[in-house]
């Protein structure tokens, strides 16, 4: 995705928290279990003979691929056509729950409902599909689950911070870019630790599975210890506040948010030492939902009541507020 540079986020930006090592444990245990509201009842994607949705390319920039997504359009084609024509009338979205103003829940709010940035980007879609923004059913997803969810047709898209890039090309299609980010190292404030940089030698260093920061830090690892993985992001910031790791590499914006959880860590470095973007990854085949998702960002960017008053009513207080969605490219 050939999309001009923005801004690094700053580690100055503080929200107050939820309150760090007790709530981000309970968080993570309760890593994919959803409540049946959030379940649908059980709804499937696909179960039965459905057909999943597929989206566009979007990618880092480093990457040499071709990334660039399809054309918006509002026109219904057999994929949505078999989304519209189920029993329970619902889109079926992979989400995080325990991404602190992505998705998540917040304990301080009755009911326990999902919200955040994702969580509001996948109602927009089934607005768009079902005109009813409550036509949605939630699934948590692991990091390491976004893609064996989507080919298996457990969901029909996963909206949740997911990088595109070129390995992922292969197995799924993505969106246009929907957000700007990149890999950044997060560790206590009273850390040694500077960055991704040779002050991560000998230090224990912790990533999500098939995350693009465990990609990151097999390539370069600075002499870390790299062997502890997780199966989702936020068990690194457990483990950070455990004190059984040093330091932890993720996506920048869910660092921010994560620090945002937690005063006694922030990121390090001035930047990210990537340029990424994420977007909606839906399953290959599926051109008329990827065209369709496209259509949706393509208002959602220019709408004042839509990606910018999403922003900043959930990241403007961790990442800070001269941030913009990033310019769509597609293919001719």
């Amino acid at each position: 995705m050939r999309t001009p540079r923005g801004r690094s986020w700053p580690s100055g930006g503080r929200l107050a928290g939820l309150g760090a090592l007790g709530l981000t444990a309970a968080l993570a245990a309760t890593l994919v279990a959803l409540p049946p509201g959030d379940d649908g009842g059980g709804t499937g994607a696909a179960r039965g003979g459905d057909t999943v949705p597929v989206a566009a390319p979007a990618r880092a920039e480093a990457d040499n691929c071709d990334d660039q997504s399809l054309p918006p359009s509002d026109e219904d084609g057999p994929t949505i056509e078999e989304i519209k024509n189920r029993k329970v009338k619902k889109l079926v979205v992979g989400v995080d729950q325990n991404s602190f103003r992505w998705g998540y829940r917040d304990p301080n709010k009755k009911g326990g409902q999902l919200e955040g940035f994702d969580i509001d980007l996948a109602r927009k879609i089934a607005e768009e599909i079902f005109d009813d923004r409550d036509a949605v059913v939630f699934r948590a997803i692991p990091t390491n689950e976004r893609i064996p969810a989507i080919k298996d047709g457990r969901v029909d898209m996963v909206v949740r911070t997911m990088t595109v890039n070129c390995e992922r090309l292969k197995d799924v299609d993505f969106s246009s870019g929907y957000f700007k980010t990149g890999q950044q190292v997060l560790a206590p404030r009273k850390s040694d630790i500077t960055g991704y940089n040779g002050s991560l030698k000998g230090k224990k260093v912790c990533s999500a599975a098939g995350s693009i920061a465990e990609d990151e830090l097999k390539k370069q690892s600075y002499g870390a210890d790299i062997s502890t993985t997780v199966p989702n992001q936020l068990d690194c910031l457990v483990r950070l506040q455990l004190g059984e790791v040093d330091a932890v590499v993720t996506d920048s914006a869910l660092a921010a948010g994560q620090a945002a959880q937690d005063p006694a860590v922030e990121l390090k470095g001035e930047k990210p030492f990537t340029t990424e973007y994420y977007g909606v990854a839906m399953k290959k085949g599926a051109d008329d939902l990827v065209r369709r998702v496209n259509k949706v960002l393509a208002d959602y960017r220019a709408d004042k009541d839509g990606w910018k008053k999403s922003y900043d009513e959930w990241l403007r207080g961790p990442i800070g507020e001269n941030a913009s969605p990033p310019k769509a490219d597609y293919r001719d």
